[in-house]
Parts: C-alpha cells; structure tokens; sequence
C-alpha cells in the first residue's frame, strides 16, 4: 500500500477527475493531468528522504497506466 497523499488530477471518460489519495486512482485512465503530492516540511528526516525519493517511481507507475489505457 502506497501512502501518497497530494493532488492528483486525471483525464477519464472525458471528464476531469480530482483525487487526494494516490491509491484512489483508478487503475485505467486516459491522461495524467497532474501530479503534486504533499512533501514534508523540512528539515528532513533520513526516512521522509527515502520516501521523496519513491515520487518519481509513482509517478511513472500512473504514466504506464495512462499509457496502458490507449492500447
């Protein structure tokens, strides 16, 4: 389980679709619209850098799903 929380805005059914829990989002949609999750407030710990750290590996994983959604 991924706990991400931010804003997160996909392109679905023609509709815009907001969510704030990176889990919530569905496992198909059409595009990626935006991706803006919440960091930290520094100083940071050596733990909260490992977890920024993850924000680009989840960030692919939903453009593999708007990519995997138009074949």
């Amino acid at each position: 389980m991924i706990d991400l929380k931010g804003t997160f805005v996909i392109l679905r059914n023609k509709r815009l679709e907001t969510y704030n829990n990176f889990e919530e989002i569905p496992e198909v949609f059409s595009n990626l619209i935006r991706f803006e999750p919440d960091y930290p407030l520094g100083p940071h710990t050596a733990e909260q850098h490992e977890e920024i750290e993850k924000y680009s590996d989840y960030l692919k994983n939903l453009l593999l799903r708007e990519n995997a959604s138009s074949n």
